[in-house]
């Protein structure tokens, strides 16, 4: 099949950062690190990042990466302890690693949007990471502006009785879940049009990361009367695919009106959740744009939703709901 190499290796690589991050929090207090825009980075987002990077770089290399995460702080004289740390931790995973093989993978996700490449976030959700709630590995491949495989991590995450779940989608093969402990995957498909026991929406617990007023407005004019479920990351993309909601709005915030969002906090999550059967727009009804920059360039906001609603939300979005 089409991209099989590509879905076993990020498979793999998505596996192992997990089990990297879940040792860091398992084994110590995460310790978090200010990076200059004030936002918290931790010794898992250095090393999952490490992983990943270099699995994609031994199989795939001459594709770029566009990942989160550079080496500026980490390679300060006074980061050596945390680089020490963050080496001890990829050797859990990739024995014999040493502080130079790490900033060398590490920085090889600092590439170029191009016709074929690599988004990553190595942790998305590093506050839900760091406050013992969801957070997400989240690697997906670009070609031709297209996404073509998606993998999300999500080591809290839970559906039925399995706690810590992989979502793989390819173009055109669907979507499906599995334990990340190993076992059989699952098809995954968004809530149907009747299923009124997930009329419900998701949305970021970081009341910046979004305008709530408007969206549960939006939600309300759509016939959505629960509250909203609040999760971190892109868990909420594998919310709608496993339709245990049917919307995930990203609206953008009064502070920020003109914030654009990073291709690497979309990617993933967009391609499980239309190959689930759902559909993802900016708020004016565009396709996301992952041709062109590491930021949307065109695109203002995002919708998520079951597809059988979402000309309905776009229509309450042209008509201006009450903020």
């Amino acid at each position: 099949m089409a991209y099989d190499l590509e879905k076993q290796v990020a498979i793999a690589a998505v596996t192992q950062a997990a089990q990297l991050c879940e040792a860091v929090r398992q084994g110590l207090v995460p310790a978090a690190i200010e990076k200059n825009d004030k936002s918290p980075v931790t010794i898992a987002d250095y090393g999952a990042q490490a992983v990943i990077c270099k699995a994609l770089a031994a199989a795939f290399p001459a594709d770029p990466v566009v990942g989160e995460e550079d080496t500026k702080d980490l390679r300060q004289p006074a980061m050596a302890p945390v680089l020490s740390q963050v080496t001890q931790q990829v050797q859990g995973v990739q024995p014999g690693a040493t502080d130079s093989d790490v900033l060398s993978w590490i920085d090889h996700g600092n590439g170029d949007v191009a016709r074929r490449y690599w988004t990553l976030d190595p942790i998305d959700g590093t506050k839900g990471f760091l406050r013992g709630d969801q957070y997400a590995i989240a690697l997906a491949l670009v070609e031709d502006g297209d996404l073509k495989v998606g993998v999300l991590g999500c080591p809290f995450l839970s559906f039925g009785n399995e706690t810590g779940l992989l979502l793989v989608a390819v173009r055109g093969e669907g979507t499906i879940m599995m334990p990340l402990a190993s076992g059989e995957p699952q098809p995954l498909q968004v809530a149907s049009a009747d299923d009124t026991a997930h009329l419900r929406f998701v949305e970021s617990v970081e009341s910046g990361h979004g305008n709530q007023d408007q969206q549960s407005a939006i939600a309300k004019a759509v016939g959505i009367t629960a509250p909203s479920m609040r999760m971190d990351s892109q868990a909420k993309y594998a919310a709608v695919a496993a339709g245990q909601a049917v919307l995930y709005l990203r609206l953008p915030s009064p502070k920020s009106p003109d914030y654009r969002e990073k291709i690497w906090d979309h990617a993933a999550g967009v391609l499980v959740v239309q190959e689930a059967g759902g559909k993802v727009t900016d708020m004016h009804g565009k396709p996301l744009d992952f041709g062109t920059a590491a930021r949307f360039p065109n695109n203002q906001g995002v919708v998520v939703s079951n597809g059988a609603i979402h000309d309905t939300v776009l229509a309450a979005l042209k008509q201006g709901q009450p903020v």
